[in-house]
This record gives structure tokens, C-alpha cells and sequence, in this order.
């Protein structure tokens, strides 16, 4: 990564802590079965309650990021953003499904049986269908992006997500021969990104206007920053403590999910990067772009699976360990990209 440039403790480490969550949830499914299962049953219309407030812990802080007036300068440098969005939403959402048709309906079929091969699609396929919002960021930095443009191409994707999200994964699912409560799933959109999103704006821009940037930046949005981090671990506490019986049995599973997400990852990320080169985009828009088009926003999909599959189930393992390969396998991608940046002539680096 760039010199000098370091993820921050909490990011650093964080597969090492969803490691940790797996071996802690697993414990206390084990000793207090009773405490889990009454937590399981705190549901109102297929929404498991605090998961649902655990998730809007980790949501809302990251759309209170989100500069919507960045849109107003779509028009700079549009080859990288198009590239982005090609990736995003024709590429990515499709090229998981392919690779989660070939691999566990077919390669790992003989292991894994039928019911769980459609679970973990379905899982794969949701992981997929939205792009990355918070962690984008860091990612952009490890490799000295262009921070404007990469928040012009995140703000992007948040409001096409709002449109496509839904719509993509019932197509996907519905050609799978996966059945999804169409209520369930609209839904889960109105209250993991819609409402998140409208709330986040609202509150950014009040405070914005009474308080000032400097303000809204150290004093409001710094502090939420760990909470969406342990957020994010006490999610994962609560759904391997529900997995715990699952991963013991099958804990060889953990690894067969992990192999179509990997390739997807460095499918996607060498697509988006070698289309930024042909097309003479700048490194410091090519590289968060290759990022943003491989990286998935897994807090989303982990929320939409639990709504529609359950805590218990293959897909919210398949979103889990989305998770759990994000970190080390986006840190290779940064690391790609930092050591190919002369690939991008100094006449195109920073040329619009």
C-alpha cells in the first residue's frame, strides 16, 4: 500500500475479529441455548429486532458520510465513473451468480447437498448486488485516490442501489429457482437503505448548516466511527451463535464459500482496473475504482438475508463470510494496485 499508509486498528485486524466473533458466538450458542433462542424469537414481520437495530448501528453512520451535492460534479472525469458503474451493475451481480451456479451447484454440489447449494447462492448473489459504501473510503487512500471523485462514484451507487438493488436480486434469485417474499425484500430495502440514507442526509445537512463542517467531522461523525465497527461484531456474535451447530458440523463449508467470493473479488477488480488503463483513466481514479467495483457492502447484505432466509440460515453464513474475506483479500487488491501504478503514464495520472 502507499507508503506511510496504514489501515486503523479496528480495520487493521478486522478478519481477525470476525474470527474471534465465530469462536464467541459459537461458545455462547452452546452455554446459554435458552438466551439465544429468545433473542431469535424478538421478531416483528420477518425482522429479527436487535439485529435490526445492531445493523442500523453500523448503516447510518456510514450514509452520514455520503456528500449527495457531490453528484453535482458527475460530469468530471466520466470515463472512470462509467467504468464503476458498468462493473457495479452489469458485471459484478451476474459474474456471482455464474460463479455461484458453477461452484455450488456443480463442483461442490457432492459436499454441500441441494438445499444448501441454493442457500449459499442466494447469499452469494445478495453479497454482490450492492456495492461497497464506508470502507471504499479506505480503500482509496491506501492508494492515494482522488477522495472527491471516489465520494462523487460512492454517492452514485447509493442512489442507483435504491432502484436496482431490489430488482437485481429478484431476477437473479428467480433464475436461480430461489423463491424470495417480494414484501420481505422491498422491505428490507426501505429499512437498511432508504430510510438510513434519507436519515443520514437529513441529519448531515442540519448539522452541517447549525454546526459547521469542522464540528460535524470531530466532534459528531469521529466518535460514531468504533461503533459501527463493534456494531458489526456484535452481529456476528448473535448469528454464529445461531450458526453454531451449522459451522461445527460443517465447518469445511466456511472454506467452499469463501473460493467463489475470492475469484469474484479479483474477477471484478481486474476488470474495473484493466478497463481504467485501456481507457487512459488516471491511477488516482483507477485504483479506488478497480476497488469499489470488487468490495461489497456486507453489512447491507447481511441484514436483507437474515429478513429473508433467517439467522439460521446457508445464505446469512454465505453474506458472514463475505466478511470474513473482505479485509486480507481487498488489502492484496490495494497492494496491486500501489506496486502496477506505473502502468499509468505520469501524462494520464492526474489528467481529467
Amino acid at each position: 500500500m502507499a507508503e506511510g499508509k496504514r489501515l486503523d486498528f479496528f480495520e487493521r485486524y478486522l478478519s481477525l475479529w470476525v474470527a474471534a466473533c465465530i469462536v464467541i458466538g459459537i461458545i455462547l450458542g452452546k452455554l446459554f441455548p435458552g438466551a439465544v433462542a429468545a433473542l431469535s424469537q424478538m421478531e416483528v414481520s420477518h425482522v429479527n429486532l436487535p439485529i435490526a437495530v445492531l445493523i442500523w448501528l453500523m448503516i447510518y453512520p456510514m450514509m452520514l458520510k455520503i456528500d449527495f451535492s457531490a453528484i453535482l460534479r458527475v460530469g468530471d472525469k466520466p470515463k472512470g465513473l462509467f467504468i464503476t458503474l458498468f462493473v457495479n451493475w452489469v458485471v459484478k451481480p451476474f459474474s456471482m451468480a455464474f460463479l455461484g451456479w458453477l461452484f455450488f451447484k456443480h463442483l461442490f454440489i457432492g459436499l454441500i447437498g441441494t438445499q444448501l447449494a441454493n442457500e449459499y447462492i442466494a447469499g452469494t448473489i445478495i453479497l454482490a448486488a450492492a456495492p461497497c459504501t464506508a470502507m471504499v473510503f479506505v480503500w482509496s487512500y491506501l492508494t492515494d485516490g482522488d477522495p472527491a471523485y471516489t465520494l462523487v462514484q460512492v454517492a452514485i451507487n447509493d442512489l442507483i442501489m435504491l432502484f436496482l438493488f431490489a430488482p437485481i436480486v429478484m431476477f437473479l434469485l428467480g433464475v436461480s429457482n430461489i423463491v424470495v417474499p417480494k414484501d420481505v425484500l422491498f422491505m428490507s430495502v426501505v429499512l437498511y437503505i432508504v430510510i438510513p440514507l434519507v436519515a443520514g442526509y437529513l441529519t448531515r445537512r442540519i448539522l452541517l448548516h447549525v454546526q459547521g463542517e469542522e464540528w460535524f467531522n470531530t466532534k459528531f461523525l469521529a466518535p460514531l466511527k468504533p461503533v459501527t465497527i463493534l456494531a458489526l461484531l456484535a452481529t456476528l456474535v448473535i448469528i454464529f451463535a445461531f450458526q453454531g451447530e451449522t459451522i461445527t458440523g460443517n465447518w469445511f463449508n466456511i472454506i467452499l464459500i469463501a473460493i467463489p467470493i475470492t475469484i469474484q473479488v479479483y474477477f471484478n477488480s481486474s476488470l474495473a482496473y484493466g478497463l481504467s488503463k485501456l481507457f487512459k483513466v488516471p491511477h488516482t481514479i483507477a485504483a479506488p475504482g478497480a476497488l469499489i467495483g470488487a468490495s461489497n457492502f456486507f453489512e447491507l447484505a447481511v441484514a436483507v438475508t437474515i429478513s429473508l432466509f433467517g439467522l439460521k440460515s446457508g445464505a446469512t453464513l454465505a453474506t458472514v463470510v463475505g466478511v470474513l474475506v473482505e479485509v486480507p483479500v481487498m488489502l492484496s487488491v490495494c497492494n496491486f494496485c500501489n506496486r502496477t501504478r506505473h502502468w499509468f503514464p505520469l501524462s494520464v495520472r492526474n489528467k481529467a
